[in-house]
């Protein structure tokens, strides 16, 4: 496997032209509810147009995930809030399309954000955060080698149910263990 390029899909940079796609995907209540704890409101290609532009000017690698074969934008992954002093970044991913939840697009796009942060950017930890119920989700961080470690006790609060966040992390010593 390539640094940035997987068995079925890639990293790539993401392009301004892509904001129309992911647009859509903020129109989905689903994919918003898993994606974020703030109140379910669609986003326009403007404010995501704010959203791309600001991580580029803070030097945030935001990646998009493309089908290997067809090029076609499925999701995005990152490592964002570097804290460079100690080497440690936090990774947010999203597979926007539920036609492509669960063909193991997220384990590969995880891995390969992984090897970019442990061998290209030399961290030492990356970190994410995840709700409790976003099962799917925290099988396949399980899978790449994060380990919970703790939360955020009924953070979210939705339909009149509470939620924790959890917390979930991966050394870079764990990481290679796994590589081997």
């Amino acid at each position: 496997m390539k640094l940035l390029t997987g068995h079925k899909i890639k990293l790539t940079r993401f392009k301004e032209t892509d904001l129309s796609i992911l647009e859509q995907w903020y129109q989905d209540e689903t994919f918003m509810r898993l994606m974020d704890a703030s109140p379910v409101f669609p986003k326009s290609v403007e404010e995501l147009k704010e959203w791309y532009l600001k991580k580029l000017k803070n030097n945030e690698f935001l990646f998009a995930v493309r089908i290997l074969e067809s090029d076609d934008l499925i999701g995005f992954v990152e490592l964002d809030s570097i804290d460079w002093a100690n080497r440690n970044a936090w990774l947010a991913l999203g597979i926007g399309d539920k036609t492509n939840w669960n063909k193991g697009y997220g384990q590969e796009s995880l891995r390969l954000v992984l090897g970019f942060a442990f061998r290209e950017l030399n961290l030492l930890r990356v970190q994410l955060t995840v709700f409790e119920r976003n099962n799917r989700a925290i099988a396949a961080y399980e899978k790449c080698g994060f380990k919970h470690e703790g939360g955020h006790r009924e953070y979210l609060n939705r339909d009149g149910e509470s939620e924790d966040m959890l917390i979930f992390g991966i050394l870079r010593r764990e990481w290679q263990a796994l590589q081997s």
